[in-house]
Order: C-alpha cells, then sequence, then structure tokens
C-alpha cells in the first residue's frame, strides 16, 4: 500500500487528505486551529473519526499521544540525538515498540518492528518536492496507524529541523 502526504498538511486548522498511489482519497488529516498543542483527527473517506493525534503538553522531549476513540494508541517521542539520523520510539499501548529511523538531510524514515521493515516514509521516490510517500510493506499492518505515525515523526523531524 503506497500513499501520498502532502507536506503542507503539518499546518494547522486546515483540512489535508491522504491519496493511495492510483490519487483515491483515503484519509483526510483534520488540523485543529487554536488548540493549545498541536493537534490532528486522522478520518477515512467517509469521515469517520479513526485516530486522533496530539502533542503531550508536559513532556521533556517533544512528545506525540496517538488515541483510537478513548483508548491510548501509541506515544511518539525522540529516541537519540545523532547529527546525520532521526531516531523515534513508538510505545504501542500493548508494550510494543517500533523503531523508526532516518536521515536528517534525505527525509527518509523507516518503520521497523523487531528489524523486520514495516513502512517507509520518503521524499526519496517522489517527483514532487512537497509531497512524502508512505510506502506500507507488510499487508497485515494497520495502515491508519502507520500513517498516523507518519504524521508525528514528520511533524516532529520538521520541528527538529526549525529549531537547528
Amino acid at each position: 500500500m503506497r500513499f501520498l502526504v502532502y507536506d503542507r498538511l503539518l499546518g494547522f486548522g486546515d483540512d489535508y487528505w491522504i491519496e493511495d498511489d492510483r490519487g483515491n482519497k483515503v484519509f483526510l488529516v483534520d488540523g485543529k486551529a487554536l488548540r493549545l498543542r498541536d493537534t490532528w483527527e486522522l478520518k477515512d473517506a467517509q469521515g469517520r473519526v479513526l485516530i486522533d493525534i496530539h502533542q503531550k503538553m508536559l513532556a521533556l522531549r517533544d512528545t506525540m499521544v496517538i488515541h483510537r476513540g478513548e483508548e491510548p494508541l501509541a506515544t511518539i517521542r525522540r529516541k537519540r540525538l545523532s547529527l546525520l539520523r532521526n531516531h523515534y520510539l513508538v510505545s504501542l499501548a500493548d508494550g510494543t515498540e517500533l523503531d523508526v529511523s532516518g536521515k536528517v538531510l534525505d527525509r527518509e524514515f523507516a518503520v521497523e518492528y523487531d528489524g523486520e521493515l514495516l513502512a517507509v516514509i520518503s521524499r526519496r521516490w517522489l517527483t514532487l518536492r512537497d509531497t512524502y510517500g508512505i510506502d506500507v510493506v507488510r499487508d497485515d499492518a494497520d495502515a491508519a496507524l502507520l500513517v498516523a505515525v507518519a504524521v508525528c515523526v514528520i511533524h516532529l523531524a520538521e520541528k527538529d529541523r526549525e529549531e537547528d
């Protein structure tokens, strides 16, 4: 499964579609304006809220939290700092951890579970400058969760890049 995420989704208060590789609208990222923290809802094509994403307010490091309904689903935070790579840890509610690492300059990230590749977030293989691609490798993966992780990682990486 391949999805296209437009870089401008990192703005707040606007809605942005995430399309599949055939141009079909699959997910709507609904940015919530006038909030104290960065907040989005990930909706399906029919407008049903699948996932809530928000920035954790009181955290030592930038942290994003993902909920499905009222249940916490995942927490994403920077794992370690290095000059050429970004590393993020995705802690799922069931205790599972995903590792997301990427090249800062290339803006390319790999999402792995226990060394197995689940998805690639990349600008590398796209011709549109302001677009990320999310290539979900496993058919049985939770696509909505991986898209939400991608939204968080892109947001955190861009925030880190602005601070540097």
